[in-house]
């Protein structure tokens, strides 16, 4: 009978196991594809202690009771040695039929990956506390903000469950709540005073120059629209016979792209809202004032767009924002009470929050704002103050 291998301090070594010339222990075992895979430990039992000068890592044995474990269970030794990037890589390839801009955010996250170390990072390696620290990291020493912070977690969390629903894991690290780990420091879009918006659309109109984007800007305050869906709007989408606005689609532009027709946000945004004649008549006067190039643009089957930048192009959102901040810095460089920062999101805002306060249903006005839930057009109006909550309860008071 042959005489069983042992260590150099006398120990039996089981299958597999060999203690190497430099005092290393190597396991060798064959994982789930057939491929011959071998793990290596200064340390045999959990109960040694490791060599002068080498980090303490898990012993040898503890090393294949997992293995052995993972293969039990059908689990990826080494989570198929994949690595975070590669993981949301192939997660990403997974989600066909996503909008473009969802394309773009998956590419950002992507490159962040390539770039920062915790991409680099075997799957299996990554646990709980590790996922919340690199997130406080890209907050606190990266200087990214909570919604970019968002985003990035909106990925990881899914691919890793894609992880462990290919058995390449066992637990997803990223399920926790993220404001309990990185602080919201979003800044909440605020609804401007009904004051500050009659100042607003008279300056506007009465500025020799942006009086041009008046009707426009006008709309945008009495509709709620999205800017997108005031953007894709086209003569044929204006009913001044029902006096009605048709929202079915939306404008978007993107560099690689170009211009392209959208659908809504979501199934809730398709919806036909009725217009008030000081809105009618603002269209009719873009109508009447519009100044398309001789080619009449089209896109994706559509065309009599509203409003043309000076070189004959769509104006798109990114347009409108940078009115709006033109028409601010004139503003407030004319005027020492300052007015804050307004945008189109602004206005869709401020119509939002007038009409609740006047006392509309709110599930008429979620079908205004083609908000998918009620929940999402509650919570727009989160600025309500104490003279708010004293005048409804007057209004409501039974004498």
């Amino acid at each position: 009978m042959s005489e069983k291998r042992r260590d150099h301090r006398g120990r039996i070594l089981h299958n597999g196991e060999i203690q190497l010339s430099d005092g290393r222990y190597r396991f060798k075992y064959v994982d789930e594809m057939g491929k011959e895979r071998c793990v290596y430990s200064w340390r045999l039992d959990h109960n040694d202690a490791a060599p002068k000068g080498k980090r303490r890592t898990l012993s040898l044995r503890e090393m294949e009771k997992k293995i052995q474990a993972d293969h039990f269970e059908q689990i990826a030794t080494n989570g198929g040695n994949m690595t975070v990037l590669e993981l949301v890589e192939k997660y990403t390839s997974t989600k066909t039929g996503v909008r473009p801009t969802t394309v773009a955010g998956y590419g950002t996250i992507i490159n962040l990956l390539k770039k920062d170390p915790f991409g680099k990072r075997r799957i299996d390696t990554v646990r709980i506390s590790d996922a919340k620290c690199w997130l406080i990291h890209l907050q606190q020493v990266e200087k990214k903000s909570y919604s970019s912070i968002h985003s990035i977690r909106g990925v990881l969390r899914p691919a890793f469950q894609l992880a462990v629903d290919d058995d390449l894991i066992r637990k997803n690290p990223f399920q926790f709540q993220l404001m309990e780990v990185v602080v919201n420091d979003s800044v909440t879009r605020e609804a401007i005073s009904r004051a500050e918006e009659r100042k607003f659309l008279r300056f506007v109109k009465e500025d020799p120059h942006f009086c041009r984007y008046y009707e426009g800007i006008y709309i945008l305050f009495k509709t709620g629209l999205r800017i997108s869906e005031f953007c894709g709007l086209t003569i044929s989408d204006i009913d001044f016979k029902e006096h009605t606005i048709n929202i079915d689609h939306q404008l978007q532009k993107k560099s690689k792209i170009g211009y392209y027709i959208q659908e809504t946000k979501t199934t809730s945004g398709t919806r036909k809202i009725p217009m008030s004649a000081d809105v009618e008549e603002c269209f009719r006067k873009i109508i009447e004032k519009r100044n398309p190039p001789k080619a009449e643009p089209m896109v994706d089957g559509k065309s009599g767009f509203l409003y043309f930048d000076k070189n004959g192009s769509i104006c798109y959102s990114l347009h409108w924002e940078h009115y709006f901040q033109h028409i601010i810095q004139k503003y407030n460089n004319t005027y020492k009470v300052q007015m804050p920062v307004i945008t189109p999101h602004v206005c869709r805002h401020t119509y939002c929050s007038n009409m609740a306060k006047s006392g509309m249903n709110p599930k008429a006005l979620q079908y205004l704002m083609g908000h998918s839930e009620i929940s999402v057009t509650l919570n727009t109006y989160t600025h309500v103050n104490l003279e708010d909550a004293r005048a409804e309860v007057a209004r409501i008071q039974v004498v």
